[in-house]
């Protein structure tokens, strides 16, 4: 099964809603629209580690959810869509700049360059190559630069460093990309520089503080009638994923939770058989995990 994107879409006049909703293929792409930017804002910020890219129609009301975005570290590919800009549009092969084949306004190329460099914008005229334009939005943000620290600064970011947020963010679109090719298996390529064994001992102690506390959050919920249950099940097992987290140390985490449990459900005079329901939250996320491991190793051709 191939990837599916998930888009969030800026769409207070309805051809670009309408043209999300009809040219873009429904097996690739998940889309969510909202005609409001607070309502939108909400939900980008609830599905940061989720979005593959926005698509937004150009106007002043963008600006202030873009820069909250910044503000937060928060980076995603963006396409803008000018649809106030010209329409007549012409494509010329030997330009390697995407937004260069739209005629869109100086202000939306201004305000685009205010989130990150490799936002695109495009003219209405573009919309006809949507779905060509938001692939492109990806690759331009796969080549984003990280934030490079100062020379004396040596030390491996933490999980909450924008540099490693980038650095996830731009490694899971890759996957999703190789695998909308049709690999045989995706081929997850990691940066080993993010893995725990390289990191400093304070940032380890920091990524493991995170992933008990998610794992914490993720027990409470797991019962619950949670949307996000499945959300928040992919964010912890990316974390670990990408730095390398052995499946001994969920296990690890998970027991230490349990005993934390139990000494409080003693207190309360309370049965601690409830805990045992949870192993199969710890199945879950082992689950998950073991298959982003499998996953992670090229497969070797068959050999009849």
């Amino acid at each position: 099964m191939h990837a599916h994107f998930l888009i969030g879409g800026f769409t207070p006049q309805s051809l670009l809603r309408h043209t999300l909703e009809t040219e873009l293929d429904q097996h690739a792409y998940q889309i969510h629209t909202d005609t409001v930017i607070d309502a939108l804002f909400e939900w980008v910020w609830q599905n940061r580690h989720r979005i593959d890219c926005l698509v937004l129609e150009f106007s002043s009301d963008i600006l202030p959810m873009l820069e909250q975005l910044k503000r937060q570290d928060v980076l995603l590919p963006v396409l803008l869509v000018d649809l106030a800009g010209s329409e007549t549009s012409h494509f010329d092969g030997d330009c390697d700049d995407p937004a260069c084949s739209a005629q869109v306004s100086p202000s939306c190329q201004t305000l685009a360059a205010s989130y990150h460099e490799k936002v695109i914008c495009i003219a209405a005229s573009d919309l006809r190559q949507l779905d060509n334009y938001i692939q492109q939005a990806i690759n331009q943000f796969l080549t984003l630069p990280y934030f490079q620290p100062p020379a004396e600064d040596i030390a491996p970011p933490s999980a909450e460093h924008p540099q490693f947020a980038l650095s996830l963010q731009q490694q899971r679109l890759a996957n999703k990309l190789r695998e909308r090719l049709g690999y045989v298996g995706v081929f997850y390529k990691r940066d080993p520089s993010n893995f725990v064994r390289h990191l400093e001992p304070e940032q380890r102690t920091e990524l493991f503080n995170k992933l008990r506390k998610d794992y914490r959050l993720l027990v409470l919920n797991y019962f619950k009638d949670d949307d996000q249950l499945n959300e928040k099940i992919d964010n912890l097992v990316n974390t670990a994923f990408f730095a390398d987290v052995s499946v001994s140390k969920i296990v690890e985490v998970h027991m230490e939770l349990m005993e934390t449990f139990a000494k409080q459900l003693k207190l309360e005079g309370r049965s601690e058989e409830i805990l045992l329901d949870y192993r199969l939250t710890l199945i879950d996320v082992v689950a998950h995990l073991c298959e982003m491991y499998r996953r992670s190793i090229p497969r070797e051709p068959y050999k009849g």
